[in-house]
Formats: C-alpha cells, sequence, structure tokens
C-alpha cells in the first residue's frame, strides 16, 4: 500500500509560480515511476508531467506544459515536486500526484491514467487572469 499526500496548491496571477509536493509512504518510493495529473472541470484527467525510476532516464511532459513545468524527485525523502512556472490560467485545475509501482515491467514512462496504481488526493490550482 502506497500513500500520497499532495500539497502545495492555492490562488495565483497569470505568470505566477507554484511548486506542488507529493509526499509518498513506503520503502520502495525509488522504484515507481511517479506522475503530476489535473482534471479541469468538465474535462478528462490529463498527464503533466512523470518521471522514471530511479536507474533510468526518462521523464515526460505535456505539451501545453513544456517549458515552463519541471518534475524533480528526491528519493532520500520519498518526495516529488512540480515547479510550475508562468502560470496561464488554462492551467487552473486539481493536481493529483500518481505513482506506477509496476514501472518495471515498461519500456517507458507511463502515459496513461491505467499505468498508475496510487493517487493522492488531489490539490487545487487556480490561476487567475
Amino acid at each position: 500500500q502506497v500513500q500520497l499526500v499532495e500539497s502545495g496548491g492555492g490562488l495565483v496571477q497569470a505568470g505566477g509560480s507554484l511548486r506542488l509536493s507529493c509526499a509518498a509512504s513506503g520503502r520502495a518510493f525509488s522504484s515507481y515511476a511517479m506522475g503530476w495529473f489535473r482534471q479541469a472541470p468538465g474535462k478528462e484527467r490529463e498527464l503533466v508531467a512523470a518521471t522514471s525510476s530511479s536507474g533510468r532516464t526518462s521523464t515526460y511532459y505535456a505539451d501545453s506544459v513544456k517549458g515552463r513545468f519541471t518534475i524533480s524527485r528526491d528519493n532520500a525523502k520519498n518526495t516529488v515536486d512540480l515547479q510550475m512556472n508562468s502560470l496561464k490560467p488554462e492551467d487552473t485545475a486539481v493536481y493529483y500526484c500518481a505513482a506506477d509501482t509496476l514501472s518495471k515491467y515498461r519500456a517507458s514512462v507511463g502515459r496513461r491514467k491505467i499505468d498508475y496504481d496510487y493517487w493522492g488526493q488531489g490539490t487545487q490550482v487556480t490561476v487567475s487572469s
């Protein structure tokens, strides 16, 4: 069982920055691929960024956030962060942290919701214009 707890959401003006953090339980954190998803009202949950497990060097960013968002992990602290810069109103959503505990069976970092088997409760990010 893996528990994920997000923090760092809030209200920010367009052009501003926020840093989301996800704390994970468990001893095998370094072996998990980790992802940040978001879901806006009336829209599907989408993958924003993902990072592979330790030993692999694979990251993914949605086209809409490339150059603005950065995902990073600290295996010593069991955390994965999402640094969000140059925020836009269309970035407004609930952001979810997710863990793929079976990532070692995948050739690359998972990009689908079903690739991730543990989820946090979500944190709201609101970007005002």
